[in-house]
């Protein structure tokens, strides 16, 4: 978890996020993720300075989902020369397309996720706006491997700390999620941004 002081802006859009009550829990709708309101310029580079700054980027493409994380994606790609793969939500009738299905369930939506694009013996950078549940970097993981590449990090900008993403991700996958901010929120729908966190589970 990074510095405070690194995210500013981030730390802005968080305490300014408007909260809705969502499957028996509170959840954010804000600047970054759902662009209320409009986006700033300003905000998606502290984004995207995060992923240069914390990602290895030993691999040689970058894969996320279409829903929230292609726009910092797509700049991640500009910024590192990777290409990148974004796994959507409906197939491409392709008579010789390789595409990937995974079945997805997150803290938003349930359903299938299409990945193409991915070969063989890749090496893969995930790269995600927000960190929840866990269930489409899970998705993600297990989409990559059957293409038969290999998943060398995950970065998830926002954490939702209360919802046991990280976790999760590496029970089901052997992979630690790096993590630039927390955000937790409490019984009045009070948002409120973590960082310095000590993790309790045990790497290997």
């Amino acid at each position: 978890m990074a510095r405070l002081s690194q995210f500013s802006y981030l730390t802005e859009v968080y305490r300014n996020a408007q909260t809705v009550w969502n499957n028996g829990k509170f959840t954010t709708v804000n600047e970054l993720c759902d662009q209320v309101p409009a986006l700033r310029p300003e905000v998606v580079r502290e984004a995207v300075d995060w992923f240069i700054s914390e990602g290895i980027f030993s691999g040689n493409k970058i894969v996320t989902e279409e829903d929230k994380g292609a726009i910092l994606a797509g700049l991640v790609m500009a910024r590192t020369g990777k290409p990148l793969a974004v796994a959507r939500w409906y197939p491409y009738k392709l008579p010789d397309s390789a595409t990937i299905k995974v079945h997805m369930k997150s803290e938003y939506r349930e359903g299938d996720l299409y990945l193409n694009g991915i070969l063989p013996g890749d090496r893969i950078t995930i790269i995600e706006d927000t960190i929840s549940s866990g269930g489409t970097i899970i998705s993600l993981v297990e989409a990559v491997r059957r293409s038969g590449a290999e998943v060398t990090e995950i970065l998830a900008l926002v954490e939702k700390m209360d919802f046991g993403g990280v976790a999760s991700v590496m029970a089901q996958t052997g992979i630690r999620v790096k993590t630039g901010v927390g955000i937790k929120i409490d019984e009045l729908g009070r948002v409120h941004v973590i960082t310095n966190v000590v993790r309790e589970e045990v790497l290997t």
